[in-house]
């Protein structure tokens, strides 16, 4: 069935020259380097806070930022990680890589770098709509919140909603999962224990999924607890506390209302699942320990793809290739999470098959996978670019996403200089120069170059 909406009036805003969807890593990142760039920005972020998968997501730890030998996520990325790392007591000094993520303070870290750069951020607010100038060009956005509807009006839109939702909605082709059978990895949502005796968790074997001593498989083996496979990292994030990535929940489309909440109840099944078996597999690390919280998203590792004027693939990312147009270096793994069959058929959590890089290597990210082939005032950033399936599973961490994010606005700014805005247009040699300037790692590239 169908509802025709009656025709009415509704504000409208055109105070801004870009506005950014979604205020996750990449977004706070393309907001902060548009207004650095001096053009009136605005954020449009759907929960309360700004950070995505790293706040309100409680994810417990970034993954690397280094190649073995230097920090390569530069720029932006770099400074965000180093301000919420030097604050933490728990942290080593020189570690840099899989280091703990202090929630509360990286809020206040991006809420403090958007504002500073001058954008303005709009909490609480949902994108519901898009209406088109013709097929190639957004005119305006309909977004919903305690006001009711309202339509802004910009130059260029940066799309960071972790589902291209923007893109999507203005009629753009996208992949989603695997293209045959549209699986996608599963979801997990991260919760946080704290009241931890941590002299007695040293004594027990590391609590790692991917330990052969861990307890995980004996409380998998045991018919009292339902969880369905050995997903479990843990990282310390502050005294006696411990916030853990756990638990595989599959079949999680995050394009359906639906589906998410059956997604977010599930999680929240297998946190208190986790806390209670823990208490009886290792009772004296956890007599004492209370389950704090579990996260208000779901974390989600897949969902659309657009299709870019460049795709990544597998093959790129095996020849560990260079492109002239990068705008960001990566080195993290191919971490694919198995399907529930997969996860039958094989043991472990992430799927191995593909060779990790070596001490010293990395690949180029070209600026093309962000632009969008169908539309010329758009970017997307995040773990929605322009990847095959087996690449995204690397491309799609918060470090990469930062440095995406913040090319992301750089372009969109450089493409309002010009009275006909195309942002496939835009000079990436200026964009990388600038990029490097503001302490972006892109290293001086051979002739051989793609």
């Amino acid at each position: 069935m169908k509802y025709q909406l009656p025709t009415r009036e509704i504000e409208l805003n055109t105070d801004y020259d870009i506005i950014v969807l979604g205020g996750g890593p990449a977004g706070c990142a393309a907001a902060i380097s548009a207004a650095r760039e001096g053009k009136k920005t605005l954020l449009i972020e759907s929960s309360g806070m700004l950070g995505g998968m790293a706040t309100k997501g409680l994810v417990p730890a970034w993954t690397p930022y280094t190649d073995g030998e230097r920090i390569i996520y530069g720029g932006i990325s770099k400074e965000v990680f180093l301000e919420n790392k030097n604050q933490m007591e728990c942290v080593p000094e020189d570690r840099l890589d899989w280091v703990s993520i202090d929630y509360e303070h990286l809020k206040t870290v991006y809420d403090r770098r958007v504002r500073e750069a001058g954008a303005d951020i709009l909490f609480h607010t949902l994108f519901c709509a898009v209406e088109m100038t013709d097929s190639r060009n957004v005119d305006k956005i309909i977004v919903a919140n305690k006001s009711g509807l309202s339509a802004y009006k910009a130059k260029v839109y940066v799309d960071c909603t972790g589902d291209a939702d923007l893109y999507a909605f203005a009629g753009g082709e996208y992949h989603f999962g695997d293209d045959e059978t549209h699986d996608v990895q599963p979801a997990t949502l991260c919760f946080v224990i704290s009241g931890v005796n941590e002299e007695e968790y040293d004594k027990y074997p590391w609590l790692y999924g991917g330990n052969s001593e861990s307890l995980i498989h004996e409380i998998i083996a045991d018919p009292e607890f339902d969880i369905p496979d050995n997903h479990l990292c843990v990282s310390f994030i502050g005294p006696s506390t411990i916030g853990f990535n756990a638990g595989h929940i599959w079949n999680v489309d995050n394009t359906d209302p639906k589906s998410v909440t059956n997604g977010i109840l599930r999680g929240r099944q297998l946190a208190r699942e986790y806390f209670v078996a823990l208490k009886k597999y290792m009772p004296k690390a956890f007599e004492n320990a209370y389950l704090v919280e579990t996260a208000p998203t779901v974390g989600v590792r897949e969902s659309r793809r657009i299709i870019g004027d460049y795709t990544f693939t597998v093959e790129d990312y095996l020849a560990r290739r260079s492109f002239a147009d990068e705008i960001a270096r990566n080195n993290y793994f191919i971490d694919i999470h198995k399907s529930a069959k997969e996860n039958e058929e094989m043991e472990g959590h992430s799927d191995n098959r593909y060779e990790h890089y070596k001490k010293g290597e990395s690949h180029g990210v070209p600026y093309r996978i962000l632009c969008p082939k169908a539309f010329d005032n758009m970017l997307v950033a995040g773990r929605t670019v322009s990847t095959d399936r087996i690449t995204q599973g690397s491309l799609r961490i918060m470090p990469c996403c930062l440095c995406e994010g913040e090319a992301a606005g750089m372009a969109a700014a450089f493409a309002c200089e010009d009275d006909n805005i195309n942002i496939h247009n835009v000079d990436t040699q200026r964009l990388r120069k600038r990029l490097i300037e503001l302490g972006a790692y892109l290293p001086k590239q051979s002739s051989d170059t793609f």
